[in-house]
């Protein structure tokens, strides 16, 4: 049996619900709109606020708050089948409780924080590595990244920049976080048309590159640790190497 849902944290616990009501273990959980055709049977579960509230409840009440915001971290990884490993960690803490972030020898649970960790390396990164460009009166972004981390962001840049209005454009996800001052919202975005430039934004990156080439000490020139440092992948958002 296959479950498919419709994306949402709350359509994945709903899953869990469901899990447990039919007392069944599903070989995989996939989004409805996925494009494999799976061979074995597959059953839409739909999202029910009541049932997704109190499989969310449950979960600080038994494996305690740390695991709840976990959980809700591995969420946002790009492993692959994640939802199945969330299924398995929740069956896991029911059963054992709290110290179910101990069993880090457990597949299951090593796996799980496994991503989490490239989750929050790669939030991280971008916190430094995230360009803004000036159009008009709203500071732009786009950004390519691996995992779903425009919530890790949100508190950051919005403390960062709290009288500014500005975008971070998520190119994979097709999601766009969006801040006017003390108001924010991530929402989808399927595609971003932005204008041309104008002339004191073109000088303002010609003088970052500028500076970025100027303070480089041309004795100690070390791309291969640059790029340990500063992972390649990045480079495309990176004013400095465009």
């Amino acid at each position: 049996m296959i479950y498919s849902y419709d994306g949402s944290y709350d359509g994945l616990l709903c899953c869990v619900f469901k899990s447990y009501q039919e007392k069944e273990i599903p070989e995989d959980i996939i989004l409805a709109d996925a494009s494999c055709i799976p061979l074995l049977p597959m059953t839409y579960v739909e999202t029910e606020m009541e049932k997704a509230k109190r499989v969310e409840k449950s979960i600080p009440a038994k494996l305690g708050n740390a695991a709840n915001e976990f959980i809700r971290q591995a969420f946002l990884t790009c492993l692959p089948h994640k939802e199945r490993y969330i299924l398995l960690f929740l069956r896991l803490g029911y059963r054992y409780g709290a110290s179910v972030m101990k069993m880090l020898t457990n597949e299951i649970v090593h796996t799980l924080f496994k991503a989490v960790r490239h989750l929050e390396r790669e939030s991280h990164l971008f916190k430094g590595f995230i360009r803004f460009s000036v159009y008009g009166n709203v500071l732009v972004s786009e950004i390519e990244p691996k995992n779903f981390v425009l919530p890790m962001l949100a508190n950051h840049f919005c403390e960062r920049y709290p009288e500014e209005k500005f975008l971070i454009y998520d190119k994979v996800h097709k999601m766009g976080l969006i801040y006017e001052p003390y108001e924010v919202e991530i929402i989808p975005i399927e595609r971003l048309d932005l204008p041309k430039i104008d002339e004191l934004e073109e000088k303002m990156r010609e003088l970052w590159k500028l500076f970025f080439k100027t303070i480089e000490i041309e004795g100690r020139h070390n791309l291969r640790c640059q790029m340990t440092m500063m992972p390649k992948r990045y480079w495309n958002s990176m004013t400095e190497f465009k």
